[in-house]
């Protein structure tokens, strides 16, 4: 019915003038249906191009064979471990990521054999293998410089939190019923064909994060999940669909504690490394999730800054996104004991030198420093160190000043700059150029050699070794 017919249709001035409204109204709701209807397929055709998976065929899917499904590797370790009949699958990250046109880094493969027989048919292939975590399923095959990890499908039998206690399975939906996300759970046959058991594509399709079944009963697994959880929220830019997930997340954030301190450093740097991690460091310091495992790590405006330095505001190479320098930026060191911090991540020697040297820094850097002082500083302590400490500096005056004066960029800019193209310079001289003065071996040989050295880089670091002789000589002759 035309809006004409609906006029006509109607007598009497109070009727018409309640029809008119009411066809109004109808006319308005035909509309808002076609246009609802219209952005629905819209987004549903932007979902579905943003993955590279076809929908219409197969038990989930099917993606074209990639490059990394199939190097001689690959097809001589799913050969060995397929050849007594048992089928072999890439599952998990590999198949995560392959959808998402992400970067495939490690391939992961998942067999119905049992973990002993995936040793003896790869060692029978001339693979070795490797009995890596053999009591969770899992065995190593190294093919050259490669290495696969296979892992026999599994269900959970007994769990603490940070262990459990397995047993072996053939049934590909029970093994992926106990992975942690939806989008996890994905397993893909050598030709591209994706066995999607929990709706994983869809989710994955809309960037939505959410727990294979209960999340209560996938946390009490493992703790570490609510950490994994925060992390593909910043390396993946998730959303947040299920409210009682994400609130149970912060209400047993409190279990974390009972981690590893390597288990929880490798998620935490994941998460301060990702192009997404201010949003999830934000959360998690909002809910009071890192007050469990880095109460220290209060100042997440100073991260967004520093961020902002690293990737768009800075165009140096030697200025790159460092979860270790974004992890500094968090730190509020007026109450942090650095030498503390790092015992309790078990930060590795050389990590541990580089964070206590810009949390409690034995020089404050400043964009008014003159040449010499910079050159000092940059034989000193080196060129990553000053860019460290310029770039946490410079951060922290933007979250009191978003709009620092003109000079002050500048400043800074010049101290990256020189510490950009800065090369590390040698002191000239040797013990043995005081020996050649006269002086005899003693201590005071050090002690001449210091003098000069603190001359020189006073000067910059500029004095030639001609000019450092003179002044050695000098202070001999003293």
């Amino acid at each position: 019915m035309s809006f004409d017919d609906l006029l006509n249709a109607i007598e009497g001035p109070g009727e018409w003038a309640l029809g008119v409204v009411g066809a109004i109204f109808l006319m308005f709701m035909i509309a808002r249906r076609k246009n609802n209807r219209h952005r629905n397929q819209l987004k549903k055709k932007s979902q579905r191009q943003d993955l590279i998976v076809e929908w219409s065929k197969g038990p989930g899917g099917q993606i074209a064979v990639q490059p990394w499904m199939e190097t001689e590797a690959v097809k001589s370790v799913l050969a060995a471990i397929t050849k007594d009949g048992k089928e072999a699958r890439f599952i998990g990250g590999c198949v995560r990521n392959a959808l998402m046109k992400e970067p495939v880094v490690d391939v992961d493969i998942a067999s119905q054999e049992k973990p002993e027989q995936v040793m003896r048919l790869l060692e029978e292939s001339g693979i070795r293998a490797i009995p890596t975590g053999i009591s969770h399923g899992t065995v190593t095959a190294v093919v050259g410089d490669q290495s696969y990890e296979i892992t026999t499908l599994r269900k959970d039998i007994k769990t603490d939190g940070r262990h459990a206690v397995v047993e072996f399975t053939e049934d590909w939906k029970t093994d992926a019923a106990r992975r942690d996300f939806t989008f996890n759970t994905l397993s893909a046959t050598p030709d591209g064909m994706i066995h999607d058991y929990f709706n994983g594509i869809q989710d994955l399709a809309n960037r939505i994060i959410r727990f294979v079944g209960r999340v209560d009963e996938r946390i009490a697994e493992d703790r570490l999940r609510i950490l994994r959880y925060f992390r593909f929220i910043a390396v993946y830019g998730m959303r947040i669909e299920d409210v009682v997930e994400f609130q149970t997340c912060i209400n047993q954030s409190h279990h974390l504690k009972d981690l590893s301190a390597e288990r929880i450093r490798s998620e935490l740097f994941k998460i301060l490394a990702s192009d997404n991690q201010f949003d999830a460091v934000r959360l998690m310091i909002n809910h009071g999730v890192m007050s469990h495992i880095l109460p220290e790590a209060t100042l997440s405006e100073r991260l967004r800054r520093v961020t902002w330095l690293e990737t768009s505001a800075i165009k140096l190479d030697a200025v790159q996104p460092v979860a270790l320098r974004r992890l500094a930026a968090l730190i509020d060191t007026e109450s942090t004991d650095a030498e503390a911090l790092c015992d309790r991540l078990k930060l590795p020697n050389a990590e541990r030198q580089r964070l206590c040297a810009i949390i409690d820094p034995e020089w404050q850097i400043d964009p008014g420093v003159s040449e010499n002082e910079l050159r000092r500083r940059l034989y000193q302590l080196g060129a990553e160190t000053v860019i460290d400490l310029a770039l946490l500096e410079w951060s922290r005056r933007l979250v009191i000043t978003p709009k620092l004066l003109r000079e002050e960029t500048d400043g800074w800019l010049a101290i990256i700059a020189v510490a950009d193209e800065w090369e590390e310079i040698p002191f000239p001289l040797r013990g043995q150029d005081v020996l050649d003065l006269g002086v005899a071996a003693s201590p005071s040989v050090a002690g001449f050699l210091q003098t000069v050295k603190a001359w020189w880089t006073e000067g910059g670091c500029r004095a030639d070794r001609t000019a450092c002789l003179r002044r050695l000589k000098e202070c001999v002759d003293g």
